[in-house]
Parts: C-alpha cells; sequence; structure tokens
C-alpha cells in the first residue's frame, strides 16, 4: 500500500542542473541532464517517488564517447535526451564544439545500454544539424529522431525549426527524408524536442523563448507525425515570464513522465534569482511540476495556469529516500566520491590520483585556471545559496609558475582562487587570484597587497564561506585559529548572468573545489587531504 501524497519542494535537482529529460522504467525513474564542459559528461538521478534523487551514473566516461578538450566554456553535452524500448536505454546527446557568434558547431549521437550503471556503448553519430536531439520510439516500432535546426545565415531565423528524420537501429543511422515539423511560435527561439502519442495523436513539447527570463514550455498535436501542429490553447504550458515575483524564474525546456498510477508529472529547466537580482549562482536547475490531461485532450498545470509552483502535490507511490550525501570526503577510497566532476578531458589520469599518496587526492599541476584544454580541477556544484567548503593541501612550489589550492569557480573569466604559490625565491606565499566575468577580455586580478609568508613546508588549511552575496576566504597553518584572507567578494559572479551577456551567455553553474597548475610544464603535484562541504 502506497503512501498518502507527500509534498514535493523545488528544484529537486539543487544546483547546475539543467534541460532535464525524465524517463519511467518500471518502479524506477531517471532524469539525465546536461553536464556541458564538465566531466564524465550527462549526469542520470534515480528515484521511486520522484521527491527524492540520488546520482545513479553519468554515463560518458571514456574517449570513444567524449573528449571535450578544447571545448569553449558553456559547451560540450547540451540538452540529453533519455528513454528507454526494446530492453535498452537510449541516450542522445550533442557535443557543441562552439556556440558564440553566428555559427554552431553541434554533434549529435546516441549510446545505449541495458541498464542505467551500463555499461554504455560506443557512441552512434547522428548529425549535426542543430543541437537539442531527442529520440522518439513509435508504437509501431519506428524510431524518429528530432532536435533544433540551426541556421547560420545573415538574416535568417538562426531557431529555424525541429527536424524529424527517422532513425535505423539496425543500420545505425538517420534515413528518409528530413521534415522540418514546427517552426515554432512568436515567442521565438524554438528548442528542446520531446515527441509524445496519447489517444491517437502525436504530441511536441518544445522549449521557447530562450534560457533566460522569457523561457517557456509549448506544446504542440497533430494527428500525424509530420504535422501539421495546432498550437495549444494556451500555447505556452509551463513559464514564469509573467510572474516575476514567483521565485522559480527561467521557467521552461519540459519533459513530460506518466506515473504507475497514471498521473501525469512535468519536469522543467528553472533557475532562483537571488534578494532581487536576476543572478542564479546555482545556475539552471531542475523542478516538477504535476499535470492534468482535460477533457479536450490538452496537458494543464494541475494548480492551473502557466506559473510553475515552489510546492507541488506528490504522486501516490510509497516514500523512498536515500542516504544523504557526506558532507566530508577523506579521498581513502581508490575512485573519486561521486560529487566531483572535472573538466574537459578523458584522460583524468593525467591531472588527479588516488592512489599516488593514499588518503590523498594528488592534483597534477597541468594548464592555467581557465585552460579550455587540460586544467586540474576536481569540484563539485554548489548546491545552496549559502554554504562552507573546507579543504587541507600539502604543496612545495618549486617556482611561482606552480600554484594549488581551493577555488570557487563558474568558468574561464568567472572565479575566485586562493592559492599557495611559490614567491620566485624558493619560499611559499599564499595568495588570491580573481576574475571579475564583466567582460570576456577582463584580466586577471589579484585583490591582496601582497601575498601572505607561508611556513617553508607543511599542509596550509582553507576554507570558502559564501553568506548571502558575500563570498570569503580563510586559511590556517597547524593549530592557529582560522585567519581571514582577503576582502568580501561578489559570490553573484558565479552565475549565468554575470558575464555581462545576460541569462543567454553562458548555461553552467558555480562550483568548489580544489585545483592545481604548473604553467612551467613539471606537472607539480599538490595533495589534498580531504574536503567538505556543508549547508549554512
Amino acid at each position: 500500500m502506497s503512501n498518502a501524497p507527500q509534498k514535493i519542494a523545488n528544484p529537486i535537482l539543487p544546483g547546475f542542473n539543467p534541460d532535464p529529460s525524465i524517463c519511467r522504467v518500471g518502479d524506477d525513474y531517471y532524469i539525465a541532464t546536461s553536464t556541458f564542459e564538465w566531466f564524465p559528461g550527462v549526469q542520470i538521478h534515480h528515484s521511486r517517488d520522484l521527491k527524492n534523487w540520488r546520482l545513479a551514473t553519468r554515463p560518458l566516461t571514456r574517449p570513444d564517447q567524449l573528449d571535450m578538450r578544447g571545448n569553449p566554456d558553456s559547451c560540450g553535452i547540451w540538452a540529453p535526451c533519455l528513454t528507454h524500448a526494446d530492453g535498452l536505454f537510449w541516450l542522445v546527446y550533442t557535443d557543441v564544439k562552439r556556440k558564440d557568434g553566428s555559427f554552431k558547431d553541434a554533434h549529435n549521437y546516441i549510446v545505449t545500454a541495458p541498464a542505467i550503471e551500463g555499461p554504455w556503448s560506443g557512441p552512434v553519430y547522428t548529425n549535426s544539424s542543430g543541437f537539442d536531439p531527442s529520440l522518439f520510439h513509435d508504437d509501431d516500432g519506428r524510431k524518429w529522431h528530432l532536435n533544433m535546426i540551426w541556421d547560420h545565415r545573415v538574416g535568417h531565423n538562426s531557431f529555424t525549426g525541429i527536424a524529424l528524420q527517422e532513425y535505423d537501429p539496425v543500420a545505425k543511422k538517420l534515413t528518409g527524408p528530413v521534415r522540418n515539423i514546427f517552426k515554432g511560435t512568436s515567442l521565438g527561439l524554438v528548442e528542446g524536442p520531446h515527441l509524445y502519442k496519447r489517444d491517437g495523436c502525436y504530441y511536441l513539447l518544445t522549449a521557447e523563448g530562450g534560457t533566460g527570463y522569457d523561457h517557456a514550455v509549448t506544446l504542440a498535436r497533430s494527428k500525424s507525425i509530420e504535422g501539421p501542429y495546432e498550437l495549444h490553447p494556451q500555447t505556452h504550458v509551463l513559464t514564469s515570464r509573467f510572474d516575476p515575483d514567483n521565485p522559480i524564474q527561467r521557467s521552461g525546456h519540459g519533459d513530460i513522465v506518466e506515473t504507475q498510477n497514471g498521473e501525469t508529472y512535468l519536469v522543467h529547466l528553472m533557475g532562483r534569482p537571488r534578494l532581487g537580482q536576476n543572478r542564479c549562482q546555482m545556475g539552471r536547475e531542475t523542478s516538477i511540476q504535476k499535470c492534468v490531461w482535460d477533457k479536450d485532450g490538452w496537458l494543464r498545470l494541475a494548480a492551473g495556469g502557466t506559473a510553475p509552483e515552489r510546492q507541488v502535490e506528490g504522486p501516490d507511490l510509497p516514500v523512498h529516500p536515500f542516504p544523504p550525501e557526506p558532507e566530508n570526503h577523506d579521498f581513502d577510497e581508490a575512485a573519486l566520491p561521486a560529487a566531483f566532476q572535472w573538466l574537459r578531458t578523458p584522460y583524468p589520469e593525467r591531472i588527479f590520483s588516488l592512489t599516488e599518496r593514499p588518503g590523498h587526492l594528488r592534483l597534477f599541476g597541468r594548464e592555467s585556471v581557465g585552460s579550455f584544454f587540460e586544467q586540474a580541477l576536481v569540484a563539485r556544484r554548489q548546491t545552496h545559496y549559502d554554504y562552507e567548503a573546507e579543504t587541507l593541501v600539502d604543496f612545495q612550489p618549486g617556482s611561482f609558475q606552480q600554484a594549488a589550492g581551493l577555488i570557487a569557480y563558474y568558468g574561464r573569466y568567472q572565479f575566485f582562487y586562493l592559492a599557495i604559490e611559490g614567491d620566485g625565491d624558493g619560499g611559499r606565499v599564499l595568495t588570491i587570484y580573481t576574475c571579475p566575468g564583466t567582460h570576456p577580455n577582463d584580466a586577471i586580478q589579484a585583490p591582496l597587497d601582497r601575498p601572505v609568508s607561508l611556513p617553508e613546508s607543511g599542509p596550509v588549511a582553507m576554507k570558502v564561506t559564501v553568506e548571502g552575496v558575500a563570498l570569503r576566504f580563510s586559511f590556517k597553518v597547524g593549530e592557529a585559529d582560522w585567519q581571514r584572507i582577503g576582502p568580501a567578494f561578489d559570490a553573484t559572479i558565479l552565475s549565468d548572468e554575470a558575464a555581462g551577456r545576460g541569462a543567454h551567455g553562458n548555461f553552467t553553474g558555480a562550483f568548489v573545489g580544489m585545483h592545481a597548475m604548473d604553467t612551467s610544464g613539471g606537472a607539480k603535484a599538490a595533495d589534498f587531504d580531504c574536503f567538505s562541504y556543508r549547508n549554512l
């Protein structure tokens, strides 16, 4: 017997977890979200009650599946689609190699697995005509591939519609004509297609309005998969654009799931600006809304209207909690804790090791902070507005070109870095490097009047605290008390909106973690004894 329905608080996946695609297999629910330049690619969370979620896997782990070295910030994995058919999980994803300017270089692939944990196959290339691919399994056994179509031509609508083409799973390629089945509405920027079939009708769910504050979920339907598609009477099933006081903003890019009991839910992208500022430090997150199919055959929010709710009624399913994520990591295991990711490279052995010094995460200093190629940064998502993170680093730099420490990071031009580095005379100092993110050509800044001298050897404890919009660093050596270092920084710099291009300039979220660089090319190692993160 199931428990009485309970409330689900949004977001269900806090922190950087955008573009959700949801899939139910029996009693199990899975959500795949975009990971952009963070490796391994695609986060897949698991739930049995739609309220409690745990990270199940990141399936794109191998060089043949994904190599993002050289991908600019906010490129890489865009909008994966997860489905289940024929006894397999099917994951469709884009690897974006360029996003700025008139062109988009976006390559689409399919991988499959018999179980969510894998093993996941090598990729099948499908096309490069646009991003946000998805796969629809029709009830006649045919499979259809969709993606938005990108038009680079000057004077043309860049988001020119949704492409539909049949996929042949035996030949492992797209086949037959390509059709533009939906050009979107006057809101524009149509993307993120998902296709469903219900009562003989095909329903096409898309995202529109861009991923900023005009974002929306649009629904259309047709008796034929090729169209023409009739618009929903409200046009949009979900949007926050008419509700500026709603704490859930940027609502769009959704996917639908039906429970075992016939209830319908919509998962969708969202953002949480703080203190009236249009800056979302956690980036784009995942929420859920309860829906109903009305007598006219259209999907609507159960609460009415189009605005998202902060709390929704959960499904009639048994409550299924998971153990909480540990706050402290001592790096005593041979594998990196699941909370952590790194940037771009499918060769992690070149940037870190958990075995070279047991009980420590060893980072090998590689390219400079912000490199698009090989950067030794291991970090976890910021999932709370107020948090505290600590680490203990043992690092003996041989020159001023070698540095290691604690970093709060969004991207190449948005970070705060507390680092041990060489002073040029054989000693060690503690310094801070920042980049304010207001313009792509902003140079690195060093806000301390002078670096702080450190003992010749020994570990240094480092802490970052974010409270309100203030980010502060502290450190201590040995048994000394914590000592503040540097000013209070603007924590909202670590957001999509802070880089001078609004919500459409960047697409990830704030991370906090450990970093090492060696611009001399010597791969100087830094050893991190522990890392902790706790909600304040």
